[in-house]
């Protein structure tokens, strides 16, 4: 099963939202949009979902099955939201690693956390998803919440994740993906394109950043087949639950 980046796996090649760039300039590339977007990041997420990304979040949470002590990886951490729940969940003898490949996203995540009070059992790394600088059975639970789409290799990243797992371990991708109906489709398309840049040009003073937000969504595997590219990677019993109509889906993997 092909993705929309697989096409390009002969050569140097890769997308950066609707645009064929060289897959070594993706990774910079995308950072400058998340160093851009940092610190409006959180309300935009609020005015983009109209809140809802937060039931969203609190689904992952719950899909987790986190319990006290385990340590849990939460990749592409961004601002921490996730971070913040775990970090609750685990308690005094477990641990949560916030990581990004953004110093602006940890930057502004940490300050969040720690202005909360949350500083006992939490780490923060800055690190690449394609290359995770932790051995072999690490992670009780990895989370990549609206992350992986901006990853370069996908295949390669969650390879890399595959390996940090503990053995019963599991994985969490929560992502942008595709509407089950066509009319919602149609809409979904219609704000993304329309009224999308417009806001990040509102209140990021960035629009570009967000019309690449509209168009990395439209480039990122369907559920099908980021479930497909999971089982390559080692994971068994995948599977994944569409919310919000499937403009975002959750997909869960374990590693045995």
């Amino acid at each position: 099963m092909s993705t929309p980046e697989s096409s390009n796996n002969q050569d140097n090649s890769t997308h950066f939202g609707f645009k064929t760039v060289d897959k070594t300039a993706k990774a910079s590339m995308v950072a400058d949009v998340f160093h851009s977007v940092a610190k409006q990041y959180d309300i935009m997420n609020d005015l983009m979902s109209f809140g809802v990304h937060r039931l969203w979040k609190r689904f992952t949470i719950d899909a987790s099955g986190v319990r006290p002590g385990n340590k849990v990886l939460d990749l592409a951490g961004g601002t921490g939201d996730l971070t913040a729940k775990f970090s609750k969940l685990v308690g005094k003898d477990g641990k949560v690693i916030l990581a990004d490949i953004n110093s602006s996203m940890l930057n502004v995540g940490r300050d969040k956390l720690r202005d909360k009070g949350l500083v006992q059992n939490i780490e923060y790394v800055q690190a690449n998803a394609e290359s995770l600088p932790f051995d072999d059975n690490t992670f009780d639970i990895i989370t990549i919440a609206f992350g992986l789409r901006n990853v370069t290799d996908k295949d390669k990243a969650l390879s890399s994740m595959y390996r940090v797992l503990k053995p019963g371990g599991r994985l969490l991708v929560l992502e942008f993906s595709k509407p089950e109906h066509e009319l919602l489709n149609k809409a979904y398309d219609f704000y993304s394109f329309n009224i999308l840049p417009k806001m990040g040009e509102l209140v990021a003073k960035d629009g570009d950043s967000y019309q690449y937000l509209a168009e990395s969504i439209r480039m990122h595997p369907d559920q099908e087949t980021l479930k497909a590219m999971m089982e390559n990677a080692g994971f068994e019993q995948t599977s994944y639950h569409n919310l919000t109509g499937g403009v975002v889906a959750l997909h869960k993997g374990y590693k045995f």
